[in-house]
């Protein structure tokens, strides 16, 4: 979430963060979006009856803010099928691996589990299915072979702060189109250049070649 309020604030970004929410009155963005300037809001979901009134609560509370476009970040609920049909295409994601390798949690212990030699970040258009929808741009990360899962998934982060703001830019300056579920990005560098970032403290000797 920092990386995305501080994107925006340089000059010529096409979004603006407008509202930071949390379902955890405790959640650390809160606070640092308040000493920015940032509107924030508390909707507990345990507040709540049933799932269908929190999302509608959430929804109400989005629209009245203006929100055109969510953001995911640290957000560990599941949004139902009516919640992602009604915001489609302006709900993005950003997730610690390849999609769609590794759907779910602990995804640097199974990365170095399952013994892959690349792994990364994905920033996706979010759908019902979890961590599921049209990708946006992936981070790519080479694993070493001295890797814990602690320093592959701080060499991952960099990479999410990299992807996630690149990602919020092109789909908000409408540059990022979903035709088919697929997602087109238009007036882009080769696809070299703008889809595959490998961090740039990790030797290339050390980077997958294409």
């Amino acid at each position: 979430m920092r990386a995305l309020v501080e994107a925006a604030q340089k000059p010529g970004f096409p979004a603006s963060i407008e509202l930071v929410l949390s379902n955890r009155a405790d959640a650390a963005g809160l606070a640092y979006a308040a000493d920015a300037g940032i509107a924030t809001a508390v909707l507990p979901h345990g507040d709540y009856e049933s799932r269908e009134a929190f999302e509608a609560a959430l929804d109400a509370t989005l629209r009245e803010a203006g929100i055109e476009l969510i953001c995911l970040a640290g957000f560990m609920r599941l949004l139902s099928d009516e919640f992602v049909e009604g915001w489609r295409n302006r709900v993005i994601n950003i997730h610690p691996s390849l999609l769609p390798s590794f759907r779910g949690l602990r995804t640097h212990e199974r990365a170095l589990a399952t013994g892959v030699r690349v792994h990364g970040a994905t920033v996706h258009y979010v759908r019902a299915e979890m961590d599921d929808g049209p990708i946006i741009v992936q981070g790519a990360v080479p694993v070493l072979d001295e890797d814990t899962a602690e320093s592959l998934a701080a060499r991952v982060l960099e990479a999410e702060h990299r992807i996630y703001p690149l990602a919020l830019s092109w789909v908000a300056g409408r540059k990022a189109r979903v035709v088919a579920e697929k997602v087109i990005l238009e007036g882009l560098p080769t696809p070299e250049d703008s889809v595959l970032i490998v961090p740039s403290d990790v030797p290339q000797a050390d980077a997958p070649q294409n």
